[in-house]
């Protein structure tokens, strides 16, 4: 596909590399030298200096022929118009990143008016995530599939574990009573495998395991994890991310704090967000956390705009012994350093917002019905989690799953008229079953690639 990206900075770039990798024709518009200098350094991709609110420079970057317009700058005005221009010019599908909490509400007319096909607020979609995750305070992830019917969560295996020691295959034949869930992917050190049956699982994996939700529950109640409820939680930094968490905490009844170190900051804060409690300081002076009750609250939250003071405030938390800590960063060649001191939970807005858009895209690459419904990189990026509807007519319609062949991947679950059920030798995929997969191969954008017949 034909895509041009407008806005060559963190998203931008980070765009770019992935489509590259999956075979796009990429052209990236910026006004910034050293911009277009970075990305020509690094990626096999067309370079245009110039604005993405300007004709000219659109045109010569191709709009007029583009499948797909992303307009990924810092500004929502210029992403806006941006994609105004492109679609005039003949652009066939247009994605805005709109991030500005008073737009929320004049989106949909916003939208129709200016002809933007899809809008992605990161801020808002990564503020969407950190809630979901407080529901496992213990995991290092909570994705959801099949309108949030089927949920796939990671954890640290620890010794005395019912699982550790044994061959997959054995597990629920030692334990009989635990509810049955699919160890779909397991973390050990640099290495992300999708295992199979004869896989044990040690002390210190990283374990990925899927099911409905109900079971899911159970299970974790089951071996011990418990599900400790998150009633307070403090947020190091007043930024957009800050307030559109706050704004989905409080309406589930949870006790806010933030802590913001810029005063006009915290003022507009307390303004907009009656109901938490608005604290003007330093997130890093450990002091300050002290006196405002760090040790007492159920999860800390670092969302500064420096990851190294991030990083610190959320070491400082784990020492406390607080039970969650979320830690946003949006350097990846932190993940490791962060993992050795104990933050295994860790957001990147970039990372969110990349997802949403490459599943936005893989969809409308795919020529099959069964397109990418939703998708999240597990496991630094190494493993892709996916979810398919399946198509009328597909090649692997009524084909046992003992007679299809999927290199690399792993078909998870299968989810038909709402009942969740993990596959196994004799079952079949129908028309319109949601079907999850995961897969060591990235740009996968139908089932048809994955599921051959034998």
């Amino acid at each position: 596909m034909r895509i041009v990206i407008i806005g060559g900075g963190k998203l931008g770039l980070s765009l770019a590399q992935n489509l590259v990798n999956e075979k796009h024709d990429v052209t990236i518009v910026d006004r910034n030298d050293a911009v277009l200098q970075k990305g020509m350094d690094t990626l096999d991709a067309m370079f245009i200096k110039g604005s993405g609110v300007s004709s000219e420079a659109l045109k010569e970057a191709g709009a007029q022929y583009a499948d797909i317009v992303i307009a990924a700058t810092t500004w929502d005005e210029i992403n806006m118009l941006s994609c105004l221009t492109a679609k005039k010019l003949g652009a066939q599908y247009a994605i805005a990143r709109i991030r500005d909490p008073e737009y929320l509400e004049s989106l949909p007319f916003l939208q129709k008016e200016l002809d933007i096909d899809y809008v992605i607020n990161p801020e808002r979609s990564t503020a969407r995530e950190i809630s979901r995750m407080l529901r496992f305070p213990f995991a290092g992830s909570l994705e959801t599939f099949a309108r949030g019917r089927v949920e796939m969560v990671d954890f640290r295996a620890a010794e005395g574990d019912q699982m550790v020691g044994l061959p997959l295959k054995d597990i629920n034949k030692k334990n009989k009573n635990m509810p049955q869930v699919l160890i779909c992917g397991v973390e050990r050190g640099d290495e992300a495998i999708i295992p199979k049956g004869d896989f044990i699982i040690e002390p210190g994996d990283q374990v990925h395991v899927v099911s409905d939700v109900n079971t899911i529950t159970n299970f974790f109640n089951y071996i011990g994890k418990g599900m400790a409820t998150v009633r307070s939680v403090m947020i190091m930094g007043g930024s957009r991310i800050a307030f559109y968490l706050a704004q989905m905490l409080i309406a589930m009844h949870i006790k806010v704090s933030i802590i913001e170190v810029n005063p006009q900051k915290a003022r507009r804060l307390s303004e907009t967000l009656p109901e938490a409690n608005i604290i003007e300081g330093d997130g890093t002076d450990q002091e300050l956390l002290e006196s405002e009750g760090l040790a007492d609250v159920n999860a800390f939250i670092t969302l500064s705009d420096r990851d190294e003071e991030n990083m610190m405030a959320g070491f400082y938390a784990v020492q406390r012994g607080v039970k969650k800590v979320i830690v946003k960063s949006s350097r990846d060649n932190y993940s490791a350093i962060m993992h050795n001191i104990g933050l295994n939970t860790i957001i990147s807005t970039k990372d969110v917002a990349c997802n949403v858009i490459l599943r936005t895209v893989r969809s409308r690459a795919s020529r099959s019905s069964a397109s990418v419904e939703r998708m999240y990189r597990l496991m630094e990026g190494r493993v892709e989690a996916l979810e398919f509807i399946a198509g009328v007519d597909e090649p692997y319609i009524h084909v046992p799953m003992k007679d299809l062949s999927a290199p690399d991947c792993l078909v998870a679950v299968i989810v038909r008229e709402g009942q969740v059920r993990v596959p196994f030798g004799n079952d079949t995929i129908e028309a319109g079953d949601h079907v999850v997969i995961l897969s060591r191969r990235t740009g996968v954008s139908s089932l048809n690639e994955v599921l051959k017949v034998k």
